[in-house]
């Protein structure tokens, strides 16, 4: 099996700091069903590539793989799943490029958070359905796909195609979120997995689709497919998408929707009553301005929209990728030019200062902190509090107590959380905040409230004065 990476960013070398290996070396990683190789075909300032080679013991395979994994029995031996890319390559370059799936480089963090131009080429790829689905799967996440489908026998072209294609994807995008693409879709792709499927790999799932499953147009069958149709495994999976991402639409459809074991409000989206709730606090602010600070693929702000007393709204996002799906969401290209004039979309960070954070009535920043590594936090309140000072700010934010009423949950709610605070953390923190800058506060919950344990989501509203 064989993946190369390409990158054009000037210096192209850079691509080794990303990686974590170096191109002046060959190096061997030893796994369970073979060997795999990391070297660099070409390595120059103006142009990189990073190759992955598995080498695959069949006789190893076959001694560790399970009864139920596809290819068991004497097809391990002779199939030419051994010789194409499939979940094998994608454990591997999960192995092997661990940390870069992690977006971590302390000598270039800058550009490990960057979007850099890729090309990524798999010469043979399982794809059931066609060289077509690898497009539909592909293209949504930002690639320009060239999948070509490869024949049974070059020299009988009438014997028609293999399930095979060369695939070839072109883009610009963060190495990290190329890297997990990978590792989700070669075997959606494939449609098989070399080992048995357990409740863990929901959380694989989650964390590897972090910040582009839940906005993907076909969510439904990446899942189902990555899960190996295992209803269970699915219909969970699309159920804590569902709650904690800020696509609701079309993530339970009709084939999978059934009574599961979950916390009652959960068959009322939790994101909804998000959404209900702010929207209240705001119309009793009497607010005419606002900016929804993290505003994700824009749900919220199609809610915002029509809300006619608001004359002047405003998304900001750290994703290009989110704010164009928002762009969609809202049709701003069909809205009058008066309508259009009343909204405006940016990117940014909410842990620098940015004039155009400043002059909002109120500021939204619904499920966000959560995702601030907690030293940064302390930048996010300068920002937010200090610089912007917007009239009013609500913040809300998981209530960790409540956890232990999601079946199934282990760890975090969602796997880019880099906390989730009980309730007397989020109460001392948002004193704290209200105290330093200025502001009163207030504290709510929001969703069905258990009696010991609080309701699901905290909410803080702050004023000004």
């Amino acid at each position: 099996m064989y993946l190369t990476l390409t990158t054009t960013h000037r210096p192209a070398t850079d691509l080794g700091f990303l990686l974590h290996k170096h191109p002046d070396r060959v190096q061997q990683f030893e796994q369970s069903y073979g060997t795999a190789t990391v070297f660099y075909p070409e390595a120059t300032e103006e142009r990189c590539t990073a190759a992955l080679l598995l080498e695959i013991d069949s006789v190893r395979l076959a001694r560790t793989a399970g009864r139920d994994t596809p290819d068991f029995s004497l097809a391990q031996y002779v199939n030419d799943r051994s010789y194409a890319a499939s979940s094998l390559l994608g454990a591997a370059l999960a192995d092997v490029f661990s940390t870069a799936r992690g977006g971590r480089c302390r000598s270039r963090q800058e550009l490990a958070d960057s979007a850099i131009p890729l090309v990524i080429t798999i010469p043979a790829l399982p794809c059931r359905g066609g060289a077509g689905i690898a497009v539909r799967i592909f293209e949504p996440l930002g690639w320009q796909v060239t999948a070509e489908a490869i024949p049974l026998d070059e020299q009988y072209q009438d014997w028609g195609d293999s399930r095979y294609v060369r695939l070839t994807l072109t883009g610009t995008l963060r190495l990290a979120d190329a890297l997990n693409q990978l590792y989700v879709l070669l075997p959606v792709l494939d449609e098989a997995k070399h080992y048995w499927q357990g409740p863990d790999e929901v959380d694989k799932l989650l964390r590897s689709g972090a910040g582009w499953l839940a906005t993907h147009p076909d969510r439904t069958m990446i899942t189902r497919r990555y899960l190996g149709r295992r209803s269970a495994l699915t219909r969970a999976a699309l159920a804590r998408l569902a709650e904690l991402d800020d696509d609701r639409e079309e993530t339970l459809d009709p084939e999978i929707e059934e009574e599961t074991a979950e916390p009652e409000e959960r068959r009322r989206p939790l994101n909804e009553q998000r959404h209900e709730a702010m929207l209240a606090v705001l119309r009793d602010l009497g607010v005419t301005s606002v900016i929804d600070c993290g505003c994700g693929s824009g749900q919220f702000l199609t809610k915002l929209i029509k809300e006619r007393s608001l004359t002047r709204i405003a998304g900001m996002d750290v994703s290009a990728r989110a704010l164009e799906l928002a762009r969609r969401r809202l049709r701003l290209d069909r809205l009058s030019e008066r309508e259009a004039g009343r909204i405006e979309l940016f990117q940014g960070a909410l842990t620098y200062t940015d004039e155009r954070l400043s002059g909002y009535d109120a500021a939204v920043l619904m499920e966000v902190i959560e995702h601030l590594d907690p030293p940064r936090l302390g930048a996010l309140e300068r920002v937010v509090f200090g610089d912007a000072r917007p009239g009013a700010v609500l913040i809300s934010t998981p209530n960790s107590e409540y956890n232990p009423h999601y079946q199934g949950l282990s760890g975090m709610r969602h796997p880019d959380h880099r906390f989730e605070w009980t309730q007397a953390e989020f109460a001392a923190w948002a004193r704290r905040v209200a105290g330093d800058h200025g502001y009163s506060v207030t504290l709510s919950g929001i969703g069905e409230p258990d009696a010991e344990l609080g309701a699901p989501t905290q909410l803080a509203v702050f004023r000004r004065g």
